[in-house]
């Protein structure tokens, strides 16, 4: 038997058509699906970044002045308040992921589209019995007014082993209440990655060996984040770098020659489904309380949540909690040939804050910098 493989295979992002979270709303008309949808972000979009997703039953006419209509592909226009972007092209999955990156949550029409998740309304105006094929991870039912039971058609498309909660369609409220649990539940996981594949050519050694509190940095860092998240890797460079008496888990660079930016990279090809709470191993003034701070301000919503530097002039991108929809977007400024993590950070929408105590994002370079934080904590101890 042939096992010859054509491609290299890559951990995927668990995605759907449209993203990470997604419910399509079906079993009732268009116009009830509109209103529902629009009720519900009525109720979170202060808390959450919505998108809704529908179709017209008919074909629009376009505007004689529009540029589609004499022969442009796409027309983009500032209307002050929203812009609006047309195409003429047609969308697969793959170009959905990237439109629809910074949303929380995706509401998707389901009479017009699938997702990978489902609202099913129990409506005697539009019977379900057609659709049952895209009822494959239903989530929630609604009932509307005069409705008390579901279809015996419906049940063998349920999860088994699990109650399916039921309200009323009418009960706005509770649905986004069960909405909002529903998205904290999902947040990811968050790993650590300790980055440790620097050449450290100031401090002339290895900066990750250096000790400040009787063991290395790898391993003074390793338990502060092992207190705070899932997982916690070393960010190695080379393979031939690797402390192999450490024993701890690592993650080699597979963006290679590209400092601290590959050493991210390669930790979401590695798992594209985590969140990631990069530290580098030269702020040994760092406590656990200042990291804790950032776990307890993280902002899921964003695509990344850090520090301000010590001089709160630029986000510190080596101290930050990085959302798996960040992986695109460092691919996106990588093609663009960006390979800095801070200039990502200032051009994207992330959750930007003051460190507790400034004085603990001071990073040691340089051998007399070292000795002086040696001095401090054994002064300190």
């Amino acid at each position: 038997m042939d096992n010859h493989q054509k491609h290299t295979k890559h951990v995927r992002s668990t995605i759907g058509e449209f993203h990470r979270n997604e419910l399509a709303v079906l079993g009732t008309t268009c116009s009830s699906i509109r209103n529902l949808c629009n009720s519900i972000v009525q109720e979170l979009y202060a808390k959450y970044q919505i998108a809704y997703v529908d179709a017209e039953h008919n074909a629009s006419l376009m505007d004689d002045s529009s540029a589609l209509t004499q022969g442009a592909s796409l027309e983009f226009t500032d209307r002050i308040t929203y812009r609006s972007l047309n195409y003429k092209q047609n969308f697969n999955s793959y170009q959905n992921y990237n439109l629809f990156n910074e949303q929380d949550l995706v509401l998707v029409n389901g009479n017009h589209f699938t997702a990978q998740c489902q609202i099913v309304v129990i409506d005697p105006v539009k019977s379900l019995e057609q659709k049952l094929k895209k009822l494959t991870n239903v989530q929630l039912i609604l009932f509307v007014d005069g409705v008390d039971a579901i279809p015996d058609f419906l049940t063998q498309y349920l999860p088994v082993g699990s109650a399916v909660p039921i309200l009323k369609l009418s009960d706005t409220l509770s649905i986004a209440n069960f909405i909002d649990k529903y998205l904290t539940q999902r947040i990811p996981q968050l790993n650590g990655l300790i980055l440790a594949g620097g050449k450290s050519q100031r401090m002339q050694t290895d900066k990750g060996s250096l000790e400040y509190f009787g063991k290395s940095q790898r391993l003074h860092i390793h338990e502060m984040l092992s207190k705070l998240c899932k997982e916690v890797h070393i960010s190695y460079a080379d393979k031939k770098d690797v402390n192999l008496a450490e024993q701890l888990p690592v993650v080699l660079d597979t963006f290679t020659g590209l400092g601290p930016f590959g050493g991210i990279l390669s930790a979401f090809q590695a798992n594209p489904n985590t969140a990631w709470f990069t530290l580098a191993c030269d702020l040994p003034y760092l406590s656990p309380e200042t990291l804790a701070y950032l776990v307890q301000h993280r902002n899921p919503s964003k695509l990344a949540t850090c520090f301000m530097d010590s001089n709160n002039q630029f986000p510190e991108p080596l101290i930050t909690i990085w959302e798996p929809r960040a992986y695109p977007v460092m691919l996106q400024f990588l093609s663009q040939g960006y390979s800095c993590p801070r200039k990502v950070l200032i051009n994207s929408d992330a959750e930007l804050l003051q460190a507790p105590v400034i004085a603990e994002l001071q990073n040691i370079n340089y051998p007399e910098e070292k000795q002086i934080a040696i001095a401090y904590f054994a002064k300190n101890s």
